[in-house]
């Protein structure tokens, strides 16, 4: 039977470095599960402040480092136990977009080259007009026109353009998953909305999911179906999207959303979310609840790890101010 689970973390945890006074080495994400279906395209954010784990999940995703625990598992197989064939599928299933869309250049070639190669790597086409129509017809997906576009360098394109092209680059392979690591925080604020835009048409016309890395609030509540908030490489609130922003019930996720900038000339804004020295020193103390030393409502109990209980609003909160509401299962 075929399995509906495209792609699934399995209680992943990744650690980098160790050594005699810290064996265990830098927890980067920590006992992550996640599922994303097979028969149900979403869109999926992970979000958190710098190092929080959020890159790091990403690259696991993508099969660029192997988990120090755990399993990243595609369609039933394992990442790191698939074979040269299903690693090809693997790979021209699940696509990346990056935070910086110039970086995926080289300033030297002209952009028909980034969409000619994965054509050539994977063999879509065998004559040239054949592939100059999927790169027009890619182009089009993304609201570009062949002749704006085709035979300039990357240069002479806005940061928007340069984006979309990536995001077309992605659809010549028809992937089932798309990988966007905080895809607009380097492009205007202006061009934001259009690029948004066309990743939610990834989902709704073509039925690709997403796992959208970001650490905006406001462009997760915009795009994303689900959420889960990270806090040094543990979940501590996940749901839909739209209700874990308005209501926020884990301490930290109430520090995210109350940092938000509000459009409102007559408020200044104070809101700063900054992380104690203590907690950035490699090897520190993961025992309990890690936001307990900032934590308002820190409590005894939270000095052992808390288990995920049922928020206010129905979200799953790794958070001891819930656990009158009893323990849930574990969500994906």
């Amino acid at each position: 039977m075929k399995s509906k689970h495209l792609l699934e973390f399995d209680n992943v945890t990744m650690a980098f470095g160790g050594n005699r006074r810290n064996p265990e080495g830098v927890v980067a994400l920590e006992d992550l599960n996640l599922v994303i279906r097979d028969d149900e395209p979403r869109i999926i954010a992970i979000a958190g402040e710098s190092g929080s784990g959020k890159t790091t999940l990403a690259r696991l995703g993508l099969g660029m480092i192997k988990p120090t625990g755990g399993q990243v598992i595609y369609k039933g197989q394992d990442l790191w136990e698939m074979s040269t064939q299903e690693r090809r599928d693997y790979r021209r299933e699940v696509q990346a977009i990056f935070q910086d869309p110039f970086a995926v250049y080289n300033p030297f070639y002209t952009i028909d080259r980034l969409l000619l190669t994965p054509i050539r790597t994977f063999k879509l086409a065998k004559k040239k007009a054949e592939a100059r129509e999927l790169i027009e017809d890619a182009l089009t997906k993304v609201g570009l026109r062949a002749d704006e576009v085709l035979g300039r360098y990357p240069h002479q394109l806005s940061g928007g353009q340069r984006q979309r092209i990536v995001v077309a680059r992605s659809l010549l392979l028809q992937p089932k998953i798309i990988v966007a690591d905080e895809p607009v925080s380097m492009i205007d604020a202006s061009l934001r909305a259009n690029i948004l835009t066309k990743l939610k048409e990834l989902r709704d016309e073509f039925g690709i999911s997403l796992l959208y890395i970001t650490h905006d609030l406001a462009t997760a509540h915009q795009i994303s179906d689900v959420i889960f908030v990270l806090y040094r490489g543990r979940v501590v609130e996940m749901g839909d999207a739209s209700t874990v922003i308005r209501h926020p019930q884990h301490p930290y996720t109430q520090l995210l959303v109350s940092s938000i900038p509000r459009p409102d000339p007559e408020n200044t804004w104070e809101g700063r979310v900054e992380i104690p020295l203590e907690e950035l020193t490699p090897g520190g103390d993961r025992q309990g609840c890690l936001f307990r030393h900032r934590c308002p409502h820190a409590m005894a109990e939270c000095e052992t790890t808390p288990g995920q209980y049922v928020g206010s609003y129905g979200q799953s909160v790794a958070c001891y101010l819930y656990s009158e509401n009893g323990k849930v299962a574990e969500a994906h």
